[in-house]
């Protein structure tokens, strides 16, 4: 089993940054999993459906992001690739949600939301104007 722990949500202003960290646990072979998956993080905001944010594919490291935050959003993962960035730049209110990462063991190249078997528990992002 992998557990999933977010980190690094918060408040800011619009036009400010922050940087979202996702640190995958658990036993070896499960945690080593998560270098040949497809990863990614998602949101979630009040009243909406979740969407995807950005996703990292194992197969080549391509990445993929939602147009609405194209140019301002950057996915990364330390070398060992258990541990999951985004870094957000030029926050707007709307990007205001619950912000979770999670990883798609069984795939290595990025799909819709039902392929992703561990999620974590999410960290709140608020963005005011």
């Amino acid at each position: 089993q992998v557990q999933l722990l977010e980190s690094g949500g918060g408040s800011a202003q619009a036009g400010g940054s922050l940087r979202l960290s996702c640190a995958a646990s658990g036993d070896t072979i499960s945690v080593s999993s998560i270098s040949t998956s497809c990863v990614g993080w998602f949101r979630q905001a009040p009243g909406k459906e979740r969407e995807e944010v950005a996703t990292i594919s194992a197969r080549g490291g391509d990445t993929s992001y939602a147009d609405s935050v194209k140019g301002r959003f950057t996915i990364s993962q330390d070398n060992a690739k258990t541990t999951l960035y985004l870094q957000m730049n030029d926050l707007k209110p709307e990007d205001t949600a619950v912000y979770y990462c999670a990883a798609a063991t069984r795939w290595v190249r990025c799909g819709p939301q039902s392929q992703y078997n561990y999620w974590g528990q999410g960290t709140q992002v608020t963005v005011s104007s």
